[in-house]
């Protein structure tokens, strides 16, 4: 049985694809021999040239027409969608340190990239009678850390039922839309976070983990995921070997939320 994903040639877009999960996700759809593009407000100086950088703030609507114009020109079309673009910097503090600046931000960054992306590039799928859309949520809508991210997990479950609505929208026209809902992942932000945890707590890198991971109230698998393993979850839902998955999420949390 061969495990080749089906994807040469594939025109993908990925967005926040130059750091942490959306770079693995970008080496692994190039890996599979799609054609990507991402997206990052500064286009890297030591870029790779096998993927097409497009400079745009994706938080706002200009940023995002700007990707969608600048897609279809590249490659003629679109195949693969991955809205891998999110995060936080909403202050700590509980509900009222949220003023309504963070909140917007929050959205801004966690949901309307995604709103205007689908918005813009799905009529040209539909017309064709096929694509992918994945929206990368997060089990913060499933399991919000009250103190730091009310905001985020609120905006990360607006993004959940929006993608479970937009599937029930457009699989019947042949687009398949899926939601990849990562636990803590160990990219370079959580390594820091972990590093900083430990220093404070006079322990080691180990130990600064073992903080974060407590946090969540355990991890049963004993770790953070990798990013190539969210990316590799995310590449084969791409792929024509999911063709029969649409409208559901895929928890990569190494057992965080707790399931009955």
């Amino acid at each position: 049985m061969s495990f080749d994903l089906g994807l040469d040639g594939a025109r993908c877009l990925v967005t926040g694809g130059t750091k942490g999960v959306g770079a693995a996700v970008v080496r692994a759809l190039v890996g599979a021999g799609g054609r990507v593009a991402t997206t990052a407000r500064t286009v890297p100086e030591n870029g790779s040239d096998q993927i097409h950088y497009i400079a745009a703030d994706l938080m706002t609507a200009r940023g995002c027409q700007t990707v969608a114009d600048e897609v279809p020109r590249k490659f003629g079309g679109i195949d693969i969608v991955v809205n891998v673009l999110g995060g936080s910097n909403a202050p700590a503090g509980g509900f009222a340190a949220l003023t309504d600046e963070e909140w917007r931000k929050e959205i801004d960054h966690n949901l309307m990239p995604a709103v205007r992306l689908d918005r813009a590039l799905l009529p040209s799928m539909i017309a064709r009678g096929s694509g992918v859309i994945i929206h990368v949520t997060s089990i913060q809508h499933e399991l919000p850390l009250p103190e730091s991210t009310t905001a985020y997990a609120a905006a990360k479950a607006a993004l959940s039922t929006y993608s479970k609505s937009l599937s029930k929208e457009v699989t019947p026209k042949g687009i398949r839309v899926v939601r990849v809902s990562p636990g803590w992942i160990e990219t370079d932000a959580a390594v820091a976070l972990a590093e900083r945890l430990a220093r404070e707590a006079g322990t080691d890198y180990e130990g600064g983990k073992k903080i974060v991971m407590k946090s969540l109230g355990g991890i049963p698998l004993g770790r953070p995921a990798k990013p190539g393993e969210v990316a590799d979850l995310i590449a084969f839902l791409a792929s024509p070997r999911a063709a029969a998955i649409t409208g559901t999420e895929y928890v990569i949390d190494g057992g965080t939320v707790p399931t009955a």
